[in-house]
């Protein structure tokens, strides 16, 4: 009886299974739109850019619409400020520009108070600069291939923590000059680790968050490929986030890298992520994020005369 009962629940899961493959459509009722705001800026010595939009119904796949004829303003908290000017080019792009070639964005320490009118809504918010640690060097390390990878080259940076608990720091990988911006791809750290609660503080950054900078990508054939060959070059930039920023980018994370398929059923269900966003006129839905970074960074190319070994 209980081979029986085996045999009939397996017979049941495979039907489940393949009922899977059937193409749902389903009707969801379309919401109204709603404000998305991208407010992230640093001090890098370039124009900052903070992006008002609004949401288009779940399956529209258009470009987001931007919303015109806003008013933006950051103030620090020595009530200096800066005029977000919109963009001739790019509806719902609204620009700061340095007034000269050796100008950045704000100072490390100061708070900042953002304002953005559109008719008769405001929205508001409130960040802060934080440190950042330099980069003190970005190397490469051969690996000798396995059953999941081939011969490769792995990249690496280190950077050490400044002492004090309670950092939080976005790291950006760019490979010959692209962005690493798979969702996969987030790097993040909490001090010299992963989350709050660690104290892991004022030492090298944990080998998993400095070899963040590697792409895994696939051939044709779904095969892993070497991350860097010879002539290749990374750039990386660590940079200064919120605390809060933080858990907006790991709660990012869990939403849209999704496992898909049956394991779809067991992961984390779909909802919004928090934002530091406030609508002070209306009770309407506002998303997005208001964070303001200092930058270090640092590059190196893969030297085809100075190819590391498996021993180094």
């Amino acid at each position: 009886m209980k081979i029986l009962t085996n045999i009939l629940y397996y017979i049941a899961i495979s039907l489940v299974l393949i009922s899977c493959e059937d193409i749902i459509d389903p009707n969801l009722p379309e919401a109204s739109p709603v404000f998305v705001i991208d407010a992230w800026i640093n001090n890098k010595s370039e124009s900052q850019v903070i992006k008002v939009k609004q949401t288009l119904p779940y399956f529209d796949t258009n470009e987001l619409p931007g919303i015109s004829g806003a008013e933006i303003r950051i103030t620090d908290s020595n009530g200096n400020s800066y005029d977000f000017i919109e963009s001739e080019d790019s509806s719902g792009d609204y620009l700061w520009t340095p007034p000269n070639d050796s100008s950045t964005f704000g100072e490390i320490g100061m708070n900042y108070f953002l304002s953005i009118k559109v008719g008769e809504i405001t929205f508001e918010s409130i960040s802060s600069m934080n440190r950042v640690p330099s980069i003190d060097s970005v190397t490469y390390r051969f690996e000798k291939g396995n059953d999941f990878f081939p011969d490769s080259y792995f990249a690496q940076f280190y950077a050490v923590d400044p002492v004090g608990i309670g950092d939080s720091y976005w790291i950006k990988a760019y490979k010959n000059g692209i962005y690493l911006s798979k969702p996969d791809e987030i790097n993040i750290a909490y001090d010299a680790a992963f989350s709050a609660g660690s104290e892991v503080d004022g030492i090298t950054f944990l080998q998993p968050i400095r070899d963040g900078i590697n792409p895994f990508d696939q051939d044709e054939n779904d095969d892993f490929l070497s991350p860097y060959a010879p002539g290749d070059s990374v750039y990386v930039e660590i940079y200064s986030i919120t605390n809060l920023a933080h858990t907006f980018l790991t709660q990012m994370q869990v939403q849209i890298n999704r496992p898909g398929g049956f394991a779809e059923m067991f992961s984390v269900p779909l909802s919004n992520v928090i934002t530091n966003i406030i609508n002070t006129s209306t009770d309407d839905t506002v998303i997005g994020f208001f964070n303001v970074s200092a930058v270090s960074g640092m590059g190196s190319r893969l030297d085809p005369e100075d190819l590391p070994t498996e021993e180094e």
